[in-house]
């Protein structure tokens, strides 16, 4: 039996960063979620890394460990208060946000 992992990208607002963002798990890139929209696959149980990308643009890279049969859920977003946001196009790592629910 394996986990399941689950990234929604919520809009909030008026979100500049609409497009869809990849999702890169343990460095690979395993699918895709676009706006309002939620993505699933199952995952190992175990320890894995999890990050998402749209262009150079990027959320920081957040470690999970899974339980076999449990669900992890993150919401991803790119919206930010305006100084993270201008700061963002000279350091993309800032560009996205990815928070556990």
């Amino acid at each position: 039996m394996s986990a399941t992992l689950t990234v929604t990208h919520k809009a909030i607002g008026a979100e500049v960063r609409r497009s869809p963002y990849d999702v890169v798990l343990d460095g690979e890139r395993v699918g895709t979620v676009a706006m309002n929209a939620m993505f699933e696959t199952p995952v190992e149980p175990g320890r894995h890394a999890l990050q998402v990308r749209s262009g150079r643009n990027c959320s920081r890279t957040t470690t999970f460990d899974a339980a076999e049969g449990e669900t992890v859920a993150f919401r991803c977003t790119g919206k930010s208060f305006l100084p993270v946001f201008l700061l963002s196009f000279a350091v993309p790592s800032l560009a996205l946000r990815l928070k556990r629910q």
